[in-house]
């Protein structure tokens, strides 16, 4: 069985008549796979498929198939592999063919084994500990996947392959960075001589659907009420932190909040991997730069906010404090640009403020502690907790006010507390919202966009489910 026509369009090292017959690609194909069914090799490939995959290499020519649609190459590849098979006498049948193909063409112009995680919908988090353990996240619940990479080499080539992607390196003399894919998800690599058993990635997936508070209801993270206060509290252009653990939920908070931003404000974000998902027309989106090798040219997220700062925005949104870009994040909230947010790391409220006082003096300021409280109060007035709880589900546990400032202690006030009752059969943990009726220190801006009733019916409502 020979197609000696057809494999030289795509970079066959032989000569070719000059004649072209029928092309692979109108030939019928397996159908694709629902992201659902993602096929993952369980088992580790035979020395004759081993040979197989090397023979298929070595008749490729890397700048014919350059461009050519994943697709067209798949099924070309397929068709070689298929011949390849015939003559060597390896025995596989057409699912077999199928799946070598696709892992071919993933570890030509795609990122080998994680392809088929990235493809997963119901896969939220992807953790490589080395070319032999691939950890994933589903469904709140991390387990080893039976996905592997050939050896170190080849995790190596992928990890240099997504740096380059964002015009980033990786490599000894550069042995962390952090990426982002082509769809958005986030992408941390460290490398060694700092990763002890090989190279190590945390790739923190885009969600491809923008969520809204009413899917965030449907799956338990916040009730009707407490959605509403938070749409009122967007409405009235409150300054607004998002504070929880990693893999919490903040990101998808914070998306969620944004779609309630008028679509005539001009919005600026901050981020050091871009993922935030605004849907405003009018939407400026700036992202950090590393250092160059000289260690020049960095440009880091304080740059970034100061820089905001001058580009006339109503609202800016920082995608997460770390260190003295807290300072800037202040100053912006407290002079005309109401409504902004931004999230950061802490277990509870009262944290996240000791965390952006904390943060405030790691810029150096020289201010004093009373100072820095002071402004705080002035700037930020809700603080909303998310937490991932032991069952994976993903629930906001506060939504505190800032209230003002007594001597040293800064005022919190709990308007939603969420108290854990118990467990269900199905292992799902449930609770009910403890409500706190008092009028916020907010009251008068309530009263000034003609919200205050809605504010005291969500309540009113909270307290009685």
């Amino acid at each position: 069985m020979s197609f000696p026509q057809s494999l030289s369009r795509f970079g066959r090292r032989e000569p070719a008549p000059d004649s072209v017959g029928a092309s692979f690609a109108d030939t019928p194909a397996s159908p694709p796979v629902p992201a659902h069914e993602v096929r993952i090799p369980s088992r580790a490939p035979s020395a004759a498929i081993v040979e197989l995959r090397a023979i298929c290499l070595t008749r490729l020519e890397p700048a014919a198939i350059a461009g050519m649609p994943s697709e067209r190459l798949t099924d070309d590849i397929e068709a070689l592999i298929a011949e390849i098979a015939t003559e060597r006498r390896v025995q596989m049948n057409a699912r077999e063919q199928r799946e070598l193909a696709e892992q071919l063409v993933n570890d030509i112009v795609g990122l080998g084994p994680l392809e088929p995680l990235l493809a997963d919908d119901s896969i939220n988090d992807i953790m490589v500990n080395g070319p032999q353990k691939i950890f994933i996240e589903r469904r709140g619940k991390v387990v080893l996947s039976d996905a592997r990479f050939r050896d170190t080499g080849h995790l190596i080539n992928v990890c240099q392959r997504i740096a380059a992607g964002v015009g980033r390196r990786i490599d000894e003399s550069s042995p962390m960075v952090d990426a982002r894919l082509k769809d958005g998800s986030r992408v941390n690599i460290v490398f060694p001589p700092l990763a002890l058993d090989g190279p190590y990635v945390s790739i923190r997936k885009f969600g491809k659907k923008v969520m809204d508070f009413d899917q965030l209801v449907g799956f338990g993270a916040l009730t009707p009420q407490v959605a509403r206060i938070l749409e009122l509290a967007s409405a009235i252009r409150l300054n607004i932190i998002i504070s929880g653990g990693t893999g919490s939920g903040k990101t998808t908070l914070m998306n969620a909040l944004s779609r309630l931003i008028d679509n005539g404000e001009r919005v600026v974000t901050v981020e050091d991997a871009a993922e935030l998902q605004l849907q405003q027309p009018h939407v400026i989106r700036l992202e950090t730069r590393p250092s160059s090798l000289e260690g020049r040219a960095e440009v880091n997220q304080r740059d970034l906010v100061r820089n905001a700062l001058r580009m006339r925005p109503d609202r800016i949104i920082i995608g997460e404090v770390r260190g003295g870009e807290a300072f800037d994040m202040l100053q912006a909230m407290n002079t005309g640009h109401d409504g902004s947010m931004s999230t950061i790391h802490a277990n509870t409220t009262r944290d996240a403020l000791a965390r952006i006082e904390n943060m405030v003096q790691m810029g150096s300021m020289g201010l004093p502690s009373h100072a820095i409280r002071a402004q705080i109060v002035s700037s930020v007035n809700l603080i909303i907790q998310v937490e991932r709880h032991r069952d994976g589900g993903r629930r906001i546990t506060q939504v505190t006010e800032v209230c003002g400032i007594e001597g040293d202690m800064i005022l919190l006030n709990d308007i939603f507390q969420f108290e854990f009752q118990g467990e269900r059969p199905d292992g799902r943990l449930f609770g009910h919202y403890k409500v706190n009726r008092l009028p916020p220190s907010f009251h008068e801006r309530l009263v000034y966009f003609g919200l205050d009733r809605e504010w005291a019916a969500a309540l009113a409502e909270g307290e009685a489910t």
